[in-house]
């Protein structure tokens, strides 16, 4: 490898708060036992918090964002990979406590990467990332946890809130492609015909669900997939169907949630909370496995913008702002 490359660094000197661009070296990388050239990270909003002030994830300054990454195996001291093996590392804390993959290389602990399916390429493992792992995570627990783990009836129709986001768009594309007649929730209208063309069957919006929800309400959705949170969340729950299972993954619109018992006593309703960031490696693996399955990737790669570390730094504070659409993943060569 060469001897200098450039990484993303922030770092913090009192209430100075500071991000740039810099050339580093080898011995900068101070985690980890598994060294990886780095092709593609993405942008998630986690990293937009990150590159804003730290989000109090991070713990020690200065530091290396970017909670995920692709690439190939430079050097190995863990005895499951070697060189050359290709490699996808998300969640685990990467990024957040350990340096990330905004860097040309990174340098992790063996035990946070799975290896790369032969089927996807870096890139489209980082159109995907943490957001897609999340989606598919979502996806199955909404429809196959209800008709194979539960012995339930099949999952027909379904909802899925903040659908214009990263984790939501994906989730439409997934659970059409598994058979669900799905309905995007979003407020963004100029995104409807998108959200059509993987997959919606039909669109509502946000605001239709931001009212004072309650206990019971007509029985709508099989199951749902919810990535804001708040009163959103509340008004989903009263809407699902019988022993419907809804997976929740974000809180956009607030961290509190206004229920009853109602919703889980008298229909049976599950509220199945989503952990992409400690998710198993075999779990992992698996989903993973199941990716090129799933998604359309030349209809997703359409709203897909390939930027720079530099561009990076313009981008996040629009996304932290609520203006970005579809995914940005970043080419460390470029």
């Amino acid at each position: 490898m060469s001897e200098s490359f450039k990484a993303l660094i922030v770092n913090q000197h009192g209430e100075n708060f500071t991000r740039e661009v810099k050339s580093i070296d080898k011995t900068f990388l101070k985690h980890g036992d598994v060294l990886v050239k780095v092709a593609y990270s993405t942008l998630n909003y986690k990293d937009a918090l990150i590159l804003k002030n730290g989000a109090r994830l991070v713990k020690e300054f200065p530091h290396i964002p970017g909670i995920d990454f692709s690439g190939t195996v430079v050097e190995s001291e863990n005895k499951n990979f070697k060189k050359d093996d290709e490699i996808i590392c998300t969640g685990r804390r990467v990024g957040e406590i350990y340096f990330g993959g905004y860097s040309q290389f990174a340098k992790v602990n063996g035990d946070f990467l799975i290896k790369k399916p032969k089927d996807l390429t870096f890139k489209q493992a980082m159109i995907l990332g943490t957001a897609g792992l999340t989606a598919l995570q979502c996806a199955f627990t909404t429809k196959l946890a209800r008709e194979e783990l539960l012995l339930g009836e099949k999952v027909e129709n379904v909802l899925v809130t903040g659908a214009s986001g990263g984790v939501g768009s994906i989730a439409v594309m997934i659970l059409s492609k598994l058979g669900c007649n799905v309905t995007a929730v979003t407020s963004k209208e100029s995104n409807n015909e998108y959200l059509k063309s993987i997959g919606a069957k039909s669109i509502t919006k946000s605001s239709d669900l931001d009212k004072d929800p309650r206990p019971l309400d007509k029985g709508i959705w099989d199951g749902a997939v919810d990535t804001v949170g708040g009163n959103i969340l509340s008004n989903v729950l009263p809407h699902i169907k019988e022993n419907g299972i809804v997976a929740a993954v974000g809180n956009a619109s607030g961290i509190k949630l206004n229920t009853t018992v109602m919703p889980f006593i008298i229909r049976g309703v599950k509220l199945w909370g989503i952990d992409s960031v400690h998710t198993s490696s075999k779990r992992r693996e698996f989903l993973w496995g199941e990716a090129s399955k799933l998604i359309n990737f030349p209809l997703l790669e359409k709203s897909v913008k390939e930027i720079s570390l530099e561009e990076l730094l313009k981008i996040f504070p629009t996304m932290l702002e609520g203006k970005t659409t579809g995914r940005y993943i970043v080419n460390l060569n470029k």
